[in-house]
């Protein structure tokens, strides 16, 4: 699993992120900004009040979060399975 150990905010809901492995980069969010929970966005400074979770996720208060692991394949382009080698192969014991 992947951690966020730091994060700042930028404009027209862009953030920048640092995991543990020192990767770091710019996250386009826009995406999502508006639709369903993520309207919370839209309050003034909504976007702004990001934190980071125990667990290394994003948040955004008590309601919304993002998915470490889901931000960093987004921040570097690799796939699941890049990052996670066997991931979805079931064990064949007989």
């Amino acid at each position: 699993m992947f951690r966020i150990i730091a994060a700042k905010p930028l404009g027209r809901y862009r953030v920048w992120l640092k995991y543990q492995d020192e990767i770091a980069g710019e996250v386009d969010l826009s995406h999502l900004a508006g639709r369903g929970v993520f309207k919370k966005w839209d309050e003034p400074d909504g976007f702004e009040r990001l934190s980071i979770g125990s667990a290394g996720e994003l948040c955004w208060g008590e309601d919304v979060d993002l998915c470490p692991d889901a931000l960093y394949m987004k921040l570097t382009g690799k796939s699941v399975e890049e990052l996670f080698p066997g991931f979805g192969k079931a064990p064949s014991h007989a």
